[in-house]
């Protein structure tokens, strides 16, 4: 079943500055990243900064929030594993994904936190429709999901389905943090070391996986325009 339809609408108070819009190129440590977010947080919150998004890559690892199952990771000594203050369950980052981490002043736009990761997801299924995927909510499980009509049904006669992004956020005075991911081209074994997201019955799948021969400059396009339509303006930051 289908989330019901939240308004996903996120933009700013009238005279806003522009969301600043970075790209790292090369792969950025997890621990370095969280570091950055820090900072960022404490200067969007301070009034010190404008907002920010923040597009990277990770090396490979797994990350564990604050709803993480131990026994869902099964392969403790395959990559680093972190603990995290974002909300969610162990989650894969690597290569081949996009993370995007979300760094905005809700107080600047709506305090709601339900409307807020509806308007994340909007963002998702927008930079995927621009791709030509149908990307979709469901209403027991966060992140955006593709149906695989090629697969075999599951054990309940239903369609099999793939998760195609994921969710975690945190907030702090009301700036975001954490963000999303979403699979581009990352090795899809990878995630065989963790129950992803606490959800066993579904897979996981990337655009690539799709048959969709995209690279992350394609997805990032498609992102930024589908950002724009539900949170406002960006501009590249500075900073980069």
């Amino acid at each position: 079943m289908q989330r019901a339809e939240l308004q996903t609408s996120m933009l700013p108070v009238a005279g806003a500055k522009p969301v600043r819009w970075r790209i790292s190129d090369a792969p950025v440590g997890y621990e370095e990243a969280v570091a950055t977010m820090e900072r960022e947080v404490a200067a969007i919150a301070d009034g010190r900064a404008d907002e920010l998004v923040w597009l990277l890559e990770h090396p490979p690892l797994y990350t564990a929030g604050t709803s993480a199952n131990a026994g869902d990771l099964i392969e403790p000594d395959r990559f680093p594993v972190f603990s995290t203050g974002r909300g969610g369950e162990y989650t894969y980052h690597g290569p081949g994904q996009r993370v995007a981490y979300v760094m905005l002043d809700l107080k600047r736009r709506r305090p709601d936190v339900r409307a807020f990761v509806a308007s994340l997801e909007q963002v998702i299924i927008g930079a995927l429709e621009r791709m030509n995927v149908r990307g979709e909510r469901r209403e027991d499980r966060v992140g955006v999901w593709v149906r695989r009509p090629e697969k075999p049904l599951l054990l309940d006669g239903s369609m099999a389905e793939d998760k195609i992004a994921a969710l975690g956020i945190r907030l702090r005075r009301w700036v975001s943090f954490h963000g999303l991911s979403i699979n581009v081209d990352p090795d899809l074994g990878h995630f065989s070391g963790i129950v992803p997201c606490g959800i066993s019955a579904y897979g996981v799948t990337s655009l690539v996986d799709l048959g969709l021969p995209v690279e992350m400059r394609d997805l990032d396009i498609r992102l930024r325009q589908a950002f724009e339509t539900v949170f406002g303006a960006t501009v590249n930051d500075p900073a980069a």
